[in-house]
């Protein structure tokens, strides 16, 4: 089964880290990922732009409104995402328990099972593709 892994964490924390910290966080990342890619069971990692760049398009009763900024206001923000193979919940927490040790300041991982909705690839394939 596939689960979404969501990480969340301060912007504005992360977004004041130097070029080294952000480059040192980001290899101790890529160690943890590189156990799961070699085992093919790592889809897309998504690291995203911060929120002053997000817009949201709110539906209503009219015509859907456009707003600059995430959709929700929170202390942390969704950063990014990881697609990954694993058999289980547990699986799936223990590769997040791992992220948490190589990424130690603050936020959170949400970890969700995931259902496809529409024709992609990801949906017919037993396992996530390791990247090329």
């Amino acid at each position: 089964m596939l689960y979404a892994i969501l990480c969340y964490n301060d912007e504005n924390a992360v977004s004041k880290w130097t070029a080294e910290e952000d480059a040192a966080c980001m290899q101790r990342l890529g160690e943890v990922q590189a156990g799961m890619s070699a085992k093919g069971k790592l889809g897309p990692v998504v690291r995203l732009w911060n929120t002053d760049e997000a817009k949201t398009l709110r539906k209503s009763n009219g015509a859907p409104v456009v707003l600059d900024g995430p959709f929700a206001e929170t202390k942390e923000q969704f950063l990014g995402f990881y697609v990954a193979d694993c058999e289980s919940m547990d699986e799936a927490m223990d590769f997040a328990r791992k992220l948490a040790v190589a990424n130690p300041d603050g936020g959170a991982y949400e970890i969700r099972p995931l259902r496809y909705f529409g024709n992609h690839t990801l949906a017919e394939e037993p396992k996530v593709q390791a990247a090329e």
